[in-house]
């Protein structure tokens, strides 16, 4: 951090954080707040979320210790939490029910059909560093977005941005939960906000709603078991035990808010990076299989999906075409990447292929 920056009480506080508040709007942001850096509450139950094993191969959830929870260890100097979110769901997107209920039709979490969200908020965050560093001059300060160990959530909750829910994403009162987070350390002492209220009161929509059974208690997740774990984070094969249930999400899974009572105040997203590209909302399953690696890098370029690889896709595809409904076609898409170099596709591709011939099997007895 920069040691020699303005100190904030030598400001008029109120039009600081009146012109912090503005900004964010006409930068883009939906929500802002800020928030001290005290996260030991969060630090306990997180420590504990981690000895349970939940993060199942997200290692780098673990590998910076209590840095997560304690911001002046990860950036020394930091004294306050600018916290923001951005709308993203995108409202020319496909009906996402529609969607899932046609097991032909590829679902991709809506927050992935358009551009790459890491992309967009670190440019607008940074943005608005720029112009407070305009008003008080030089501070130290570090942007984030998903992008370092950070209780993001936590942080938000404090801000005032929302309450964690029973499914253990955000939501806010008049927003829902279609939300990007974003934030600033900085060593400027800013006047707080105060935290978010709960809300999910006896509702428990969320839990039932998750197919593989992944909120394990309120406000518990097993990302084990979670279907954007196994179809983002997981890099080897997909527990048999879940492929089922993961049904035709092949990114991700919306399911736990998409029955949130509170996203009926959910608003769609007014930025035009967010829209739905290559069709991504309402693509055939067999399609999307059909693409080459060169197709894949290129419609996916500036994606979030682009991280997951090649070989990743066409397995979370595979698994989907298995829980299609059986179609010659799309029997012989399978029998064409049955010799895929990738042994992980592979496998899939010879899972989804029995599923049908026991299909088959089924209706000829």
């Amino acid at each position: 951090m920069n040691a020699s920056a303005q100190p904030v009480a030598d400001l008029d506080l109120s039009t600081l954080s009146a012109s912090l508040r503005r900004w964010a709007e006409e930068i883009g942001f939906t929500g802002f707040g800020v928030t001290n850096i005290d996260l030991s509450a969060d630090e306990a139950f997180f420590l504990d979320w981690l000895r349970a094993g939940f993060n199942g191969e997200m290692g780098y959830m673990s590998r910076h210790g209590i840095k997560r929870s304690r911001p002046a260890e990860l950036v020394p100097g930091t004294v306050s939490c600018i916290s923001v979110r951005m709308n993203y769901w995108p409202s020319e997107s496909a009906d996402a029910w529609a969607a899932l209920a046609d097991g032909t039709v590829a679902y991709v979490s809506r927050y992935a059909v358009g551009r790459d969200y890491h992309k967009v908020l670190r440019a607008r965050l940074q943005k608005l560093c720029d112009l407070i560093q305009k008003a008080v001059g030089p501070f130290g300060h570090r942007v984030f977005t998903d992008s370092a160990p950070v209780l993001e959530k936590a942080l938000a909750r404090n801000a005032g941005l929302g309450w964690i829910g029973k499914h253990t994403n955000l939501i806010d009162r008049n927003a829902g939960s279609y939300f990007f987070l974003g934030e600033i350390y900085l060593d400027l002492k800013l006047p707080v906000d105060g935290p978010s209220s709960a809300h999910c009161g006896s509702c428990s929509a969320c839990m039932p709603a998750c197919p593989t059974g992944a909120i394990v208690a309120p406000y518990r997740l097993d990302a084990r078991r979670c279907i954007s774990y196994l179809t983002i984070e997981l890099t080897g094969a997909i527990p048999v035990e879940f492929r089922r249930a993961i049904g035709n999400r092949i990114y991700g899974c919306d399911d736990c808010q998409l029955v949130c009572p509170w996203n009926k105040f959910a608003r769609p997203t007014a930025e035009k990076d967010f829209a739905v590209r290559h069709g991504l909302d309402d693509s055939q399953l067999t399609d999307l299989f059909a693409w080459s690696e060169t197709e894949f890098l290129e419609k996916t370029r500036g994606s979030a999906i682009r991280r997951i690889g090649y070989a990743r896709w066409l397995r979370n595809i595979a698994v989907a075409l298995g829980n299609a409904p059986t179609s010659p076609e799309l029997v012989a898409a399978l029998s064409r990447r049955a010799r895929h170099p990738s042994r992980l596709v592979r496998e899939h591709v010879q899972w989804a292929l029995a599923q049908h011939r026991s299909a088959a099997d089924g209706a000829a007895g």
